[in-house]
């Protein structure tokens, strides 16, 4: 075991450019790091239990190790996790302080939970000296967030939040769960990254996500295959063809032609061409709405602004039903957007948005490194 007791490491939120709900289909998927942060700093305590603080917080969890279940914990599961998934693997846990401190939106579609999973896992792997690959890392990750939080994420926020580089997005392939560093120079084309997000909060998130993500697997089923990315776009239209209702048939749809969304998009960026990568985006969008149907009013609404003052394209991004849009806009654009964004969700009623410039940015490291 380490002689450094105490370490701390932050994990960034993601922004995903495009490739929305295709990671739990074996699909593709295109995210970037943002600036915004979880830190985690961990220390050792000399009796066998966990507590768990944070800086946006004023209660404190504690729990006895021996006492680690999933679920357990409440807000705090998202660092609870992180020592149960190693007790289970065989490692000998201490007794732990967390204090986590996250500048990342929650409820926005930006990663908040992965943000915080990666900084917890990854100060945990350097505090006792594990050594983890880069591959047990993201598999201790996705075990926190599937087996004892219970969300039915499918691995593409984690790849990011640890995997990410400056000025890049990252090429993901979650078959084979590989990333790819892909050029995103926004300064040098003049662009932003414009996030809104609308502040509406992930409504029936869970349920709906889960019920899109048992749709896809049925789906993929009755097409005999083992993921909906084993379905080209050539066989799309047999393929619903086969499908006996109007929600598989949506859920197909927007799967398929997302993952081609994906690959040219990335096929755009590594040709030097962002600017052009713009309907894609829009195309995505649409898509999530209509098909895939994942998309409530403030998304829309945000969307169409952006459209309307000029962006090259936009959608919503996360899993929908809350959370923020991104625009890909010229520099220029950014005052009139954000004052047309705001004035929409004004005339409308909806709560006030917060817009800020999305910086591709690296994944975790460790606090002052």
């Amino acid at each position: 075991m380490s002689n450094d007791r105490s370490v701390g490491w932050c994990a960034p939120g993601r922004v995903n450019l495009i490739g929305e709900h295709t990671d739990y289909n074996d699909g593709f998927a295109l995210p970037f790091a943002i600036e915004q942060v979880c830190t985690a700093n961990v220390s050792t305590l000399p009796e066998p239990a966990l507590l768990v603080t944070s800086a946006q917080r004023d209660d404190e969890v504690r729990l006895g190790l021996a006492d680690l279940v999933p679920g357990s914990g409440g807000w705090a599961s998202y660092a609870t996790g992180a020592p149960w998934v190693l007790r289970q693997m065989g490692v000998e846990v201490p007794g732990l302080r967390i204090h986590i401190d996250s500048r990342v939106p929650t409820g926005a579609g930006l990663s908040s939970s992965a943000a915080l999973v990666c900084s917890v896992s990854a100060a945990l792997d350097d505090l006792l000296g594990l050594g983890l690959s880069a591959g047990q890392l993201l598999s201790l990750s996705r075990r926190v967030e599937n087996h004892f939080v219970g969300a039915p994420t499918g691995g593409m926020d984690q790849l990011a939040t640890l995997n990410c580089t400056e000025d890049h997005a990252l090429f993901c392939d979650m078959r084979t769960v590989v990333g790819e560093q892909v050029p995103l120079r926004l300064d040098a084309d003049g662009l932003s990254v414009l996030v809104v997000n609308t502040r509406a909060q992930h409504r029936h998130a869970t349920g709906q996500y889960r019920a899109r993500r048992e749709a896809c697997e049925r789906a993929a089923g009755l097409l005999g295959v083992s993921a909906l990315r084993d379905v080209g776009v050539d066989d799309l239209d047999a393929a619903l063809s086969a499908l006996p209702d109007e929600t598989l048939r949506g859920c197909v749809k927007h799967v398929i032609t997302e993952n081609e969304r994906v690959l040219r998009t990335t096929e755009l960026l590594r040709a030097g061409r962002l600017r052009d990568i713009g309907p894609q985006l829009s195309a995505s969008h649409a898509s999530l709405r209509d098909n895939y149907r994942v998309s409530i009013s403030e998304l829309d609404v945000a969307v169409e602004a952006m459209l309307a003052v000029g962006a090259l394209g936009a959608r919503m991004t996360g899993g929908g039903f809350g959370g923020s849009i991104i625009a890909l806009l010229d520099n220029s654009l950014v005052p009139v957007a954000t004052q047309a964004v705001t004035a929409a969700f004004a005339h409308r009623d909806f709560t006030a948005p917060a817009v800020f410039s999305a910086i591709p940015s690296r994944g975790a490291h460790r606090v002052g490194h």
